[in-house]
């Protein structure tokens, strides 16, 4: 039975293998958190960014209901170059201290997180790339550097600048966005443009009444029970059919 992220998956669920794990980057050591099914082999890989307050419980549990739905998750700290999401715990000053990482930074940890889990041997060499908020741009950021990926999913994230470098993106891209959002709404008729004029396939959905971090269901004034539901299922039904 697929999950919903309506319900939480507890971080010892019997089912599951997960854990913090770090690895070396550019800049030092990265810390990620990795949700798998426990027996569970030639696993596609989703690469899960979060968004502005860092690696926080939410996130972990977004990574744990890709485990749950047959993938090897890894929701990677962003922060980890400047002291690690836990330094903040999620407040207002992490969302001040986050924008002291750039999209080259984030990149470069990322692919030092594709590069860890090529060596994991219960995967089977296919990656997807998922970001929310602040991590939806930085997914769309990241598929136009890495030449590994099989699928991009942007939860209600800017476009990449130059907004042409999705020419380089190598894999079908999926959007899912908010109606009521003011600041991500305007480029999305760019953003649609931009990739149809160099061939890509995007697949986009906006939700009615729905608002920015709509996914989030630790935000009771942001979380759309409906939203959340239907784009959950649309992501997973889109890396399924491109990580198997």
């Amino acid at each position: 039975m697929a999950q919903t992220i309506e319900n939480i998956v507890e971080p010892n669920d019997a089912g599951l293998t997960s854990e913090m794990v770090s690895f070396p980057g550019q800049a030092g050591s990265v810390n990620a958190y990795v949700s798998r099914p426990k027996n569970g082999t030639s696993l596609g890989t989703v690469v899960v960014i979060h968004e502005n307050r860092g690696l926080v419980g939410h996130i972990k549990d977004v990574a744990r209901h890709f485990a749950k739905d047959g993938f090897a998750a890894i929701a990677v700290d962003c922060m980890s170059r400047i002291g690690g999401s836990d330094k903040w715990n999620g407040s207002d000053e992490a969302t001040k201290e986050i924008q002291k990482v750039n999209g080259t930074m984030v990149a470069e940890d990322l692919t030092s997180a594709v590069a860890y889990m090529k060596k994991q041997n219960y995967v089977n060499g296919k990656f997807g790339v998922v970001g929310y908020c602040w991590g939806g741009g930085q997914s769309l950021n990241f598929a136009t550097k890495c030449k590994d990926l099989n699928a991009a999913v942007v939860y209600y994230g800017r476009n990449p600048d130059p907004l042409d470098s999705v020419a380089n993106i190598p894999c079908a891209v999926m959007g899912n966005y908010a109606a009521e959002d003011p600041n991500i709404m305007p480029g999305v008729e760019p953003l649609k443009a931009a990739l149809s004029k160099a061939g890509k396939s995007f697949d986009c959905k906006v939700y009615p009444g729905a608002k920015h971090a709509f996914n989030n269901n630790t935000n009771a004034d942001r979380y759309n029970p409906e939203a959340a539901k239907d784009a959950w299922a649309r992501t997973t039904s889109f890396f399924k059919s491109k990580l198997a």
